[in-house]
């Protein structure tokens, strides 16, 4: 499979939507700019996704693509969401893809994590997180800004319209215990919690299984209101985003065999309250 262009993936977001846009309209960029007083090279910037886009500026492009009701509403949220969540821009010690996920998931609507050995990035406590870049040898600053950045893209969950996020983990990460059996213990009642939120959904592949679809990596799929689906592929070294429809299929079609061979929501919970209990009693 071929690795896709991360630009382009990154151009995918609100300023894609705004090119979209304006191509639809048949207007050049020139014209857009000159009726809003702007260089050039603003918008193209914007349309690219190289820089920022305030929601007063969607505003008055919006005028004059004359888009209303709904739709307007929908990207000023993504708008404000994205002057939001430009914390990690802040953030060192963080990858380009780690960056490009970290936009992606903030405009995705849905998004289905599988994770064979560790719990969910967006689903991890801080000491989990910290005792995970411990083990891998990341310097403690660098992991403290790990920890910070994990922590901020969380909050995709808890704001008033969150993605969908269906995690699908294997049982031997609940029984790897980082940290110590205290440290996972708080990490497991976390996920029970977690799975209580409406716009969350847990499902553990038992070990009873034995070999499965899902035993060659992590992938995390994410959707969008407009723009085609991406995978994310995770690696020690560097990320893989796929957006070509066969492999998106592929992967769609991974994450419903696990979650055919997978437990039910409602046993999975179970099944992580009691492995917390015997990590309780370690």
């Amino acid at each position: 499979m071929s690795r896709a262009n991360q630009p382009t993936v990154v151009g995918r977001g609100l300023g894609g939507e705004l090119r979209e846009l304006r191509q639809a309209r048949k207007l050049p960029q020139r014209q857009v700019a000159i009726r809003l007083g702007w260089q050039p090279s603003k918008l193209s910037r914007m349309e690219a996704g190289i820089q920022g886009i305030p929601a007063a500026d969607v505003a008055s492009l919006l005028v004059i693509y004359g888009v209303t009701g709904d739709e307007r509403k929908r990207l000023l949220g993504m708008a404000e969401r994205s002057a939001e969540s430009g914390w990690w821009e802040m953030i060192g010690g963080l990858s380009d893809e780690s960056r490009t996920l970290i936009r992606l998931e903030a405009d995705a609507t849905a998004i289905v994590n599988w994770e064979p050995l560790l719990v969910p990035g967006l689903l991890q406590i801080p000491d989990y997180t910290h005792a995970l870049m411990s083990g891998g040898g990341v310097p403690e600053a660098e992991a403290q800004s790990r920890v910070a950045a994990r922590l901020g893209r969380q909050a995709i969950l808890s704001r008033p319209s969150p993605p969908a996020l269906h995690a699908l983990i294997d049982e031997t990460v609940l029984r790897r215990a980082l940290g110590g059996p205290a440290v996972m213990a708080r990490q497991l009642r976390h996920l029970v919690d977690a799975a209580e939120r409406p716009n969350v959904t847990l499902q553990v592949v038992p070990l009873t299984v034995g070999a499965h679809t899902g035993l060659d990596g992590s992938f995390a799929l994410l959707d969008f209101p407009r723009n085609r689906s991406v995978v994310y592929l995770d690696h020690k070294l560097t990320g893989l985003f796929l957006e070509e429809a066969p492999q998106v299929a592929h992967f769609r079609g991974e994450a419903d065999r696990l979650a055919g061979v997978a437990l039910s929501p409602a046993e999975s919970v179970r099944l992580v309250a009691q492995i917390a209990t015997e990590h309780e009693r370690e």
